[in-house]
């Protein structure tokens, strides 16, 4: 695929992406951000399979340094999720609202 397609898919994307992240409500971005995070656990597995079939030692680097930011990514989206599904839940009268 020539450069000038690949250009061209990236500002689409971005183009796209803008649009699609302001029509959404400011009360959605952070279920949505952690949800998209942890969507990215599929940059784990591009990690893990860069990671492994290197035969260099500059590749296995960038592949342990790419498994180990996907995972800190992975966990994080994770995290924010149960965070905020957290303040949804309904408390009961006897808890303290701290």
């Amino acid at each position: 695929m020539e450069f000038i397609y690949l250009i061209f898919i990236l500002m689409l994307a971005i183009v796209a992406g803008f649009e699609l992240i302001s029509k959404v409500p400011a009360t959605l971005h952070t279920p949505l951000m952690s949800g998209s995070n942890a969507i990215s656990g599929i940059t784990l597995v591009g990690a893990l399979i860069s990671a492994g079939s290197a035969n260099e030692t500059v590749t296995i680097i960038l592949g342990t340094l790419a498994v180990t930011f996907a995972t800190i990514n992975v966990v994080g989206g994770y995290l924010v999720t149960d965070r905020m599904l957290a303040m949804f839940k309904k408390k009961k009268e006897g808890e303290d609202k701290s």
